[in-house]
């Protein structure tokens, strides 16, 4: 295919017809592999970086250019090297069926360059001949052979003489997606079997149950292996420990002790520990061929401008890469997160019980894939009933040992997009949990005097008296050395601070702190992390993240409780202000005596509410309406009359606090206290970008101290609680680490309420986790096999509109009507169909108008207007040219085209034609649109909704006057802001 194309201008005359003829011509290869209609947007402004339709991307490449030096389109399906014999088309994970590929995916034979099979195809008839002395290397032993040729002949089989469409294990495959993806249970699934064992041919080759099934399907996935773990945590029964029958810490039975066994009844163990052994699990993302070549995009295809939309733009990656060259040398070589959270897989409260998952998150991919649930990795499935605690450490052993051999040694791994194997290599970057279990991974005690790991021993906090707890009103060490609030003791905490920022502990200086002080006994430090033993992991800049999600969630609960002064979560009471007369501050809170009463009451603060204001504030809130994209409802949570809001959950308030808060508290609160808020609000706005730029960071980290300074002036010193502390470090961190959608706890909750689905059997949930995610995973890995069925990769989304297709010689087609069924992968609930109305004169003319002035076509017949109308009346000003030439353009242009027209004029194309006749007087007329993703209703249709889609920003390119006089206007971007009243 001739690219030259790529690097003309397209803005340049001489070649623009060959430039269009290119685009068009890639657009055709790259839409041909894709089935839910967009694709990446290779423009020189979005750099592959956006999905966007085939009418977009045209728009694009025509007006923004083609990203020069793509001319290997690996992002559209164009295969990597001339001896692959499959397009590489995993960018929107939707590929040809090939069982065959599939098969030798998952047992890892492929054929190399360097071997005889090089030339061989995994469509050939025989598709043994990939089988050589090379090959049989991969299997562990005789037995996954066998599998892998059972396979081999289970997908040669046909579901029924005559049958054309399916083999065996390609029906089955499909089938047991079907029951994985919409959660039958095995007792429905061995019923559809008999079903359609009844319905189809006599000699069709279905399996007689789910149990046969998963015999067959078992050989594609892959396996975990249990490890007895001693009841009170001390040990694992492995390794030299394997064959012991009691603890030799505690003294524990392996066993569950039950005075009715008999001798010969198997033992059960008293705790399992479930590892799901890393390396297979790293070989699998490149021994798939849908897959590979995503997993060096960090190098080849991230966009190198300074902004970080990635870890790999952060600080962190480079340091490491820095410091570890032979390892960065291959960007095969795999990056982890590794978090971990409890989470009780009951979905009740009321009983007890807490297992804890470790999950691996592989950084190499790109962002539209990275923070996916089908590409986390389960490792590790603790069982409950009891957290591990500091504990955890005991139960890493295999994911530790595992990681040390992926660093020293690496393992043989063959790479189906380049076709050769390599040694492929992984460590961890960075651990994500909540402020509890950061506890417990680093050791580092989150309670107490020294409750924050980043300020570690130089952590300032003061004993609150009455209030029996720490508080930590150390802010102004980030401020300027100058700054007057340094010197100031009556607005803070009564004392002068000349103290500089403490500086934040390397991996050296954590070691260096665990030998001088030891472990417990009144230390800081209750464990030494076995992520030390990795021999990495003391130069990583960054070991531990703060979790912003909790951290947000837990300053918009003192925000909200003590505005509202809600029971047990209010930060100003009696106590609260007894700690101000402890403290010898803010004498004006005091508690004082009544002078009337003889009781002593709590003097009115300044964030403190009125009746009417707390009814005002929740009332914005009660009536808010968001776009129905969104995922919270605030307004479930609001009682107006009672003054309270409760069950917040941490993604309402992350739109409270992004969003909704501000809002509400305008007019309700002093100026001081909700510009405070405010820039609190906008501050978490800006540190969850999904682009960073560090400079701005910076000035972020400058302003939050600045901000929680003001707070300690306005709030009682009970508010600050560590998770307030805390923000002080988040710029830092992203600064330094990147994004913070990589490293917070959204995903992962997301992905344990998953994990939490698969519990069947209340009497063992962790088994029950293990088997449903083993058929999860399994099914991740075939559905990248499958285009003819909705899978996890393909699923449209509920405002999809790509497919809709209208009749149209001249505007392109976007969008959908609702109510019109459109190819989607299901059928869209019909609604009534358009009404036809006849539009009045005025408005027939507006929307000419605006269709005739924003066509590209037309411009140069606005020019020739212009030019007549300036002609004609010479000493009109700019101001009255443009006035003139928006009232009588449509006439002019009219009558121009028909002139030219009768000429015989090549300037008169069909859309030129089109264009000046003006649209019909009768169209059609629509309560609701989806067009680009996004879901649009008029305001007749969201009556009686709790959610609104009728808001509409519309920016307009134009010239602004100062006055009539003005000779020399501003042309720029203007917004108008509106509601939808009618859709024609």
């Amino acid at each position: 295919m001739d690219k030259s194309w790529i690097s003309y201008n397209p803005n340049n005359s001489l070649n623009k017809e060959k430039y269009i003829r290119g685009v068009t011509n890639f657009l055709d290869f790259a839409f041909a592999k894709s089935n839910d209609g967009k694709i990446l947007c290779p423009c020189t402004n979005c750099v592959n970086c956006k999905w966007r339709s085939r009418v977009d991307i045209y728009e694009h490449l025509i007006h923004f250019g083609f990203l020069k030096g793509y001319v290997t389109w690996v992002f559209h399906g164009e295969q990597v090297s001339s001896s692959s014999s499959q397009s590489v088309s995993q960018v929107d994970g939707e590929f040809d069926h090939d069982i065959d590929t599939l098969i030798h995916d998952a047992f890892g034979i492929h054929p190399t360059n360097e071997s005889d099979g090089a030339n061989l195809n995994v469509e050939d008839e025989n598709p043994k001949a990939f089988i050589d002395e090379t090959n049989t290397q991969q299997f562990e032993d005789d037995s996954n052979l066998d599998k892998f040729y059972q396979l081999l002949n289970e997908a040669e089989q046909n579901l029924y003489p005559g049958c054309k469409k399916f083999t065996k294990l390609s029906f089955i495959v499909h089938l047991y997606h079907l029951k994985c993806l919409n959660g039958w249970t095995d007792k429905s699934f061995s019923m559809l079997l008999e079903l359609l064992r009844d319905a189809l041919p006599e000699e069709n080759t279905l399996p007689k149950s789910f149990y046969d099934t998963k015999k067959i399907i078992c050989g594609l996935g892959l396996s975990y292996e249990k490890i007895h773990a001693c009841p009170n945590d001390c040990i694992l029964y492995w390794r030299d420990s394997a064959n012991a029958q009691i603890c030799s810490k505690c003294g524990m039975s392996r066993w569950k002790l039950n005075s009715n066994d008999n001798e010969g009844r198997k033992k059960v163990p008293a705790k399992v520990l479930r590892w799901f052994p890393l390396k297979p699990r790293l070989q699998r993302l490149f021994l798939s061929s849908k897959i590979a070549s995503s997993m060096t995009w960090h190098k080849d295809g991230r966009t190198k401008d300074g902004l970080m939309r990635h870890p790999a733009d952060s600080f962190a990656w480079k340091y490491f890469d820095s410091q570890h060259p032979d390892f960065s040398c291959d960007p095969r070589n795999v990056r982890l997160g590794l978090a971990s959270d409890g989470f009780n897989p009951f979905k009740t409260m009321s009983i007890s019980h807490s297992t804890w998952p470790i999950v691996l998150i592989p950084y190499n991919l790109p962002p539209w894939m990275c923070m996916k649930q089908p590409n986390f990795i389960l490792s590790l499935l603790i069982p409950g009933p009891k957290g591990p605690g500091n504990k955890l450490d005991i139960y890493m052993q295999p994911l530790v040992e595992e990681l040390k051999e992926l660093w020293e040694i690496g393992v043989k791994t063959f790479d189906a997009c380049k076709k050769e194997s390599f040694q492929m290599r992984a460590a961890i970057m960075w651990t994500i949990n909540d402020f509890p279990a950061y506890a417990n991974l680093s050791g580092w005690s989150t309670k107490g005097q020294y409750a924050c790991p980043c300020c570690g021993l130089k952590t300032a906090s003061h004993w609150l008296r009455y209030s029996r707890k720490f508080c930590y009103m150390c802010d102004r060490r980030w401020l300027e050395p100058t700054s007057k609030w340094r010197y100031n003791r009556g607005e803070f905490d009564g004392t002068q601070e000349f103290r500089a920022p403490p500086e934040l502990p390397n991996g050296a200086s954590v070691l260096r702190q665990l030998e001088d002080h030891g472990i417990g006994n009144g230390s800081p430090w209750k464990k030494k992390s076995i992520l030390f033993t990795l021999p990495y992991w003391q130069h990583n800049v960054l070991r531990h993240n703060l979790d912003v999600m909790h951290i947000e969630k837990n300053v918009c609960d003192n925000i909200i409780g003590t505005l509202l002064h809600l029971d047990g979560k209010s930060k100003d009471n009696d106590k609260a202000r007894y700690d101000l007369v402890d403290m010898n501050i803010r004498s004006q809170l005091h508690p004082t005596m009544h002078p009337s009463k003889g009781k002593k009451y709590l003097p009115r603060a300044c964030y403190q509410m009125t009746s009417n204001e707390k009814e005002i504030f929740l009332e914005v809130l009660k009536n808010l309406k968001t776009s129905d994209e969104y995922f919270s409802n605030i307004s479930r949570c609001v009682q107006v009359k009672q003054h309270k809001i409760f069950g917040l959950k941490s993604y309402d308030c992350h739109l409270l606090m992004q969003e909704f808060l501000p809002i509400a508290i305008q007019g309700c609160l002093p100026g001081k206290v909700s510009l405070v808020i405010c820039d609190l609000c906008h501050f978490f706005k800006e540190l969850c970008g999904k682009v960073l730029n560090e400079h701005n960071l910076e000035h972020l980290e400058n302003r939050i101290a600045k901000t929680l300074c003001q707070l300690e002036k306005i709030f009682p010193p009970s508010f600050f609680t560590i998770m307030v502390h805390l923000l002080i470090h988040l710029a830092y961190e992203a600064k330094v680490a990147g994004p913070v959608h990589y490293r917070w706890m959204y995903p992962i909750e997301r992905f344990l309420f998953t994990l939490k689905s698969f519990v069947r059997n209340r009497a063992h949930p962790e088994g029950s986790i293990a088997e449903g995610y083993l058929a999860h995973e399994c099914l991740i890995f075939c559905s990248r096999y499958l285009s003819s069925v909705e899978t996890y990769f393909n699923r449209p989304s509920r405002n999809d509109d790509s497919d809709f297709v209208e009749n149209t010689n001249l505007l392109n087609p976007r969008g959908r009507p609702l109510g019109r069924k459109c190819k989607v992968g299901f059928n869209v609930k019909k609604r009534k169909r358009a009404s036809r109305i006849s539009l009045d004169k005025k408005t027939l003319l507006q929307a000419h108008r605006y269709v005739l002035f924003n066509s590209h076509n037309v411009d140069p017949f606005q020019k020739e207007h212009i030019d007549l109308i300036r002609r004609q009346n010479r000493r009109l000003s700019s101001y009255e040219v443009d006035k003139i030439h928006g009232r009588s353009f449509s006439d002019w242009f009219r009558e121009r085209v028909s002139r030219l027209e009768e000429q015989g004029s090549a300037l008169v194309t069909e859309d030129i034609k089109w264009l000046a006749r003006g649209p019909l007087e009768i169209v059609r007329k629509y309560s609701g649109y989806i067009i680009n993703g996004v879901r649009f209703h008029t305001k007749k249709r969201e009556r009686g909704l709790k959610t609104q889609n009728s808001g509409i920003v519309v920016t307009v390119k134009t010239k602004s006057y100062a006055s009539s006089r003005d000779k020399h206007p501003k042309e720029g971007q203007i917004n108008y802001y509106g509601a939808l009243t009618d859709i024609i």
